[in-house]
């Protein structure tokens, strides 16, 4: 249940100073700048209307860690009787400049950090209200403001007399009357004749539509559940970042009242998962880095939908559950004490996913066909443990991978196919006859290579890795294949084996030269003699290589290339040629064969 009442402003902002009013954790911090400040304090002035604002009724079941807005210091650590959800960056501007006795902490419009006082130019204030924004003024910290680089002053407004004598009304003095009359006293004793009249019209259209306003306040009731207060802030957030699910449980974890009781502090979530992902990511550089301001690679969205997936099959096993599931609800019904209980044991799932995505020849994030792909494979490991282990399991656990990969089958949403893959790869792993989904509904179509071209498709990027995997030795470093360890070493990446200058002379034959039949994973270093007929760039490298021709054939079948194709400039037999080649590698990895040949095979009968 929701009510909808109007609040004066003057007893927010009261609420703010006490702390009856405060941030849930999960809420980010204040940023506006001056300009938004200022025009802020003028719609209040102006008594138009502000915006809704919304809050939550403390004391329900769902409880969050809370602070105080920016700039509130309240005695003690009183505990808030409303969490604000939405007018975070509105009614701490205001706050800031109508009722703290401080500058106000704030930035210009290029993002420097800068201190600010507010006030209101009395004879502007009074006249059109079209002028209003321009009545609003920031001075400086010392309240001086200066031209010429800070040489010349032009206004002193550190004073009493300073400001009565500019007409500039102090705002952060509004909701005292005592130190308004005292203002007001020594204003009118500055020039009794002309400022009695307008200190009159001022008080009545500026200062008493500021104590008048009111404020429109939503009141959730403190029975409204996580979900819901995940997706009316998602509604109704102002600020264009949407609420993260996992901002919203670090500030749930650290409110739990029996961890807090059973311990003597509250859970860090963010610290937990910091270690956690850094653990990770110094061994298994595919899983991206972490840092202060961008999650990248593995995320922690990724990490709670595993420990998700996992709890709700134990408890789908245990008959307390109806659904293996990791949608937003499962996530924000995750109680604590079964997060501490499954992140090692996910924690050292992903260790071994790790693992696995080596030995496919995976290493790097940039090569990484579907992360989310990551997240079945991990609560399938912590379900399993060792059984994955065996021979069988390994094979079966490949060609679902390289089907979901090859098949480009996590392209789309994936939470549904989540839930497939964990309850069908479990058993089919254990020797299930009954393949998943992901596996049976797999295809490929032969001419899908003609169309992969770019690393935005997880089959373009599978094909590379199974190129690695299955022994492609270097055109410069010919010593041994190339191995996870020597990707970085080299500067692997996917290179085009009939250069771009060789197709300027029309020598195509109508067929692809972007696509990933034409391209293979070499060093910097080899792409570098790779210029002009390839004719020409072999037998630089064969000379380069101390080799005899024969046995750089052998180097260059590694790469499933015909050599002569390749020495005679015959881009059509090469590419055919290929384009089969690369199909049997597809077909090896997925298990089965591909549509076309079945297609074929099916016409002919």
């Amino acid at each position: 249940m929701a009510a909808l009442d109007n609040v004066k402003l003057k007893d927010v902002l009261a609420d703010v100073a006490s702390g009856s009013l405060q941030l849930p954790d999960f809420q980010r911090n204040w940023k506006w700048d001056d300009d938004r400040i200022r025009a802020i304090i003028a719609t209040v002035t102006l008594d138009y209307p502000l915006g809704v604002v919304m809050t939550l009724q403390t004391g329900g079941a769902t409880r969050f860690r809370s602070r105080t807005l920016t700039g509130a210091r309240p005695d003690g650590d009183p505990a808030a009787d409303l969490l604000l959800l939405d007018g975070q960056q509105r009614l701490t501007s205001l706050f800031q400049a109508l009722w703290l006795d401080a500058p106000v902490e704030t930035a210009d419009a290029r993002g420097k950090p800068i201190e600010r006082w507010y006030y209101v130019d009395i004879a502007k204030a009074v006249g059109p209200s079209v002028d209003r924004d321009e009545a609003i003024l920031s001075v400086p910290a010392d309240k001086v403001l200066r031209t010429d680089f800070n040489r010349t002053v032009v206004l002193d407004l550190s004073t009493t007399e300073g400001e009565c004598a500019a007409g500039l009304f102090p705002l952060h003095l509004v909701f005292d009357a005592q130190r308004v009359n005292q203002w007001m006293m020594s204003y009118v004793k500055a020039d009794e004749n002309q400022n009695w009249g307008l200190w009159g019209q001022f008080d009545e259209s500026v200062l008493q539509q500021i104590r008048a306003f009111q404020v429109p306040m939503i009141r959730l009731a403190s029975s409204t559940s996580m979900d819901a207060v995940c997706a009316v802030f998602e509604r109704v957030n102002t600020g264009g970042v949407p609420l993260n699910v996992f901002e919203l449980l670090t500030a749930t974890y650290a409110g739990d009242r029996e961890y807090v009781e059973r311990t003597g502090d509250y859970y860090q979530l963010p610290e937990v998962w910091r270690e956690i992902k850094q653990g990770l990511a110094a061994k298994y550089p595919v899983f991206g880095r972490l840092d202060s301001s961008v999650e990248n690679g593995l995320s922690s969205i990724d990490f709670l939908q595993s420990i998700a997936l996992v709890r709700t099959w134990e408890r789908k096993q245990a008959g307390t559950g109806a659904t293996v599931s990791c949608k937003r609800r499962d996530l924000l019904d995750l109680p604590l004490d079964d997060f501490i209980r499954l992140a090692p044991k996910l924690a050292d799932a992903f260790a071994w996913v790790g693992d696995f995505l080596e030995r496919q020849c995976i290493v790097r994030p940039n090569d990484l066909p579907y992360k989310t792909q990551l997240v079945p494979l991990a609560a399938v490991r912590a379900i399993l443990d060792t059984a994955l282990d065996g021979l069988g399991a390994e094979e079966r656990t490949e060609q679902w991978y390289w089907c979901g990969v090859l098949g480009e089958m996590y392209g789309g949403s994936t939470e549904t196919r989540f839930t497939r893959d964990v309850e069908q790869l479990v058993p089919w792993i254990a020797q299930d006859d009954r393949a998943p989904d992901t596996v049976t509904d797999a295809f490929f179509f032969a001419d899908r290579l003609d169309s992969l071209t770019t690393r935005n498709s997880a089959a373009y990027k599978g094909i590379y890795a199974l190129l690695i995997k299955q022994g492609a030795v270097d055109w410069h470093h010919t010593d041994s294949p190339l191995s996870p360890g020597r990707l970085d070493e080299y500067s692997v990446d996917v290179r085009q084996i009939f250069p771009k200058t060789w197709f300027r002379r029309g020598n195509s034959e109508g067929l692809p030269t972007n696509s990933i039949v034409n391209k293979t994973p070499l060093s910097y270093r080899a792409a570098m003699d790779m210029t002009g007929a390839p004719s020409s760039y072999l037998s630089t490298m064969v000379a380069a290589s101390d080799m005899r021709p024969e046995w750089f054939d052998d180097v260059l079948a590694t790469h499933l290339i015909d050599p002569e194709a390749l020495r005679d400039n015959n881009y059509e037999r090469f590419y055919n040629d290929r384009s089969k080649q690369l199909q049997d590698l597809v077909h090896a990895a997925m298990g089965k064969r591909t549509m076309l040949r079945d297609l074929a095979e099916g016409d002919a009968r």
